[in-house]
């Protein structure tokens, strides 16, 4: 029972499926193991009550079936609306919202089998990669409590590694699941834009910037879970044809895969000491593995990325929480960073949006150039290492100033203009145990191949499964 916690996602939803445990021992695990360790971290938040969720696992043992997650306890991000469940975007605003439907990806999860215990914590409305909020407090980082899990994901990435649960879903939009990921030693994946469709409300043919994915301990349990909430909806204008099982189809050799070493980008991104060597160290893996690994500095001016995100993340912003900017009663509860973007993004006109999408084109384009090369880029997951979790976010790194409060995430922000599948894997620990991590990504719609090359570094590492030397 102790070692439930412990398994893979694949391996206990494959114990269940045969019954050598039930779902109500499976679950009786998973909520001692929260009881014990989840109070310090704040990683899961609303969680229901114990007597209802030992209820359910017995329905679930009592009614089999093939799904792929009957019985598998799961924790659903706080920014996803969960019917029954108290789900607050970690905003005073909706501190007792109880939703009355699920969202797409809710409703996903719970038809492929998985209870929902609760949900994982969040920066107010996914804003900043530090999650504190008013409503639950701050998630803090299994590996050493006094520092963040990163954000938006922070809850999600923390709960995984302090093996809370088997699974987690995470968003992302400049980096909310791989700058948590990073900082957890898990895997996180932003999947090609329109892979995992949204729940089908507001303008999704403009707002193409964020995404759901899936986060987990092995990139065989970020495929299964991929399975789960990937498909077309045909509310959603940009989704893409349901292939083959992902998870059925990791095992292929890597050998010949050439991978492009950004780094910081000739100077461009300060990153911490340390990390740089450790993200190196781990791409040596895909060397040993057959890999050309090679240096690479893009032909494209990193500073015009980031003048047009800073536009067209101001411009989404804006649009989606205006209703509560327009409103003095509410305007007062929005955390600072929130009034920031929604000013700035209040303030553009059409011209600055076209312009800034004009820069984003030429950035696609330029890296379907540099795909005819490579088959995929690496890049730092994080400019830092986990810093002290009552820092909203770091003025600094490596005697940079920060001229934002996300600046110090902008090694995220080529992959998340660009829309294109991004892995996060875990590169191991620095000096003082702070683990950190690195990204993979590739031309839109090859998830399965960043998830190969994903699969055989993690077979070959198993991160998630090592401590820092002490």
């Amino acid at each position: 029972m102790d070692d439930l916690p412990d398994l893979d996602a694949i391996d206990l939803a494959a114990a269940i499926a045969r019954r050598e445990v039930s779902c109500v021992d499976v679950m009786t695990a998973f909520l001692d193991r929260i009881a014990e360790v989840n109070p310090p971290l704040t990683a899961i938040v609303s969680l229901r009550e114990r007597d209802v969720l030992l209820a359910e696992a017995r329905d679930a043992d009592a009614h089999s079936s093939d799904l792929p997650l009957r019985g598998v306890p799961f924790a659903i991000k706080d920014l996803v609306e969960t019917a029954g469940i108290r789900t607050t975007h970690g905003s005073p605003l909706f501190a007792d919202h109880v939703p009355a439907v699920d969202d797409l990806l809710a409703a996903r999860i719970r038809a492929a089998g998985a209870i929902v215990i609760g949900k994982t914590n969040t920066p107010e409305f996914g804003i900043g990669s530090q999650s504190y909020n008013p409503v639950h407090g701050t998630t803090r980082n299994p590996y050493e409590v006094t520092k963040t899990a990163g954000g938006s994901s922070g809850g999600a990435a923390a709960a995984l590694a302090a093996r809370l649960v088997p699974l987690a879903d995470g968003s992302d939009m400049m980096g909310s699941l791989r700058n948590p990921a990073a900082f957890c030693n898990v895997f996180g994946f932003r999947p090609s834009y329109g892979r995992v469709p949204p729940t089908p409300e507001g303008d999704t043919f403009l707002h193409q910037l964020a995404t759901d994915g899936p986060m987990a301990r092995s990139v065989r349990d970020l495929a299964l879970l991929l399975d789960v909430i990937a498909g077309p909806d045909e509310r959603f204008p940009h989704s893409i044809p349901v292939e083959e099982l992902f998870s059925e189809r990791l095992d292929v050799p890597v050998a010949g895969k050439r991978i492009g070493w950004i780094g910081d980008w000739n100077g461009y991104c300060p990153t911490e000491p340390g990390i740089l060597p450790l993200c190196e160290r781990a791409l040596a893996t895909f060397a040993e593995l057959g890999c050309a690994v090679e240096p690479v500095v893009p032909d494209f001016d990193p500073a015009a990325l980031w003048r047009s995100w800073t536009v067209l993340r101001s411009w989404a912003i804006a649009s989606g929480l205006r209703v509560h900017f327009d409103d003095p009663s509410s305007r007062d509860l929005l955390k600072p960073e929130a009034l920031w973007e929604i000013e700035a993004g209040l303030a553009l006109s059409a011209a600055d949006v076209h312009a800034a999408s004009v820069i984003r084109s030429e950035w696609f384009a330029s890296l379907a150039g540099l795909f005819e090369h490579f088959d995929t880029l690496a890049l730092p997951s994080a400019h830092v290492f986990p810093f002290d979790a009552e820092t909203h976010w770091p003025k600094s790194v490596a005697g940079h100033e920060m001229d934002t409060y996300h600046r110090w995430m902008e090694v995220v922000v080529p992959v998340s203009l660009a829309g294109v599948p991004a892995l996060a894997l875990p590169a191991g620990f620095g000096k003082t145990g702070l683990p950190t991590g690195f990204q993979l990504f590739g031309r839109r719609g090859n998830d399965l191949g960043i998830l190969q090359l994903g699969h055989a570094y993690d077979a070959e590492t198993r991160w998630p499964k090592r401590r820092p030397e002490k």
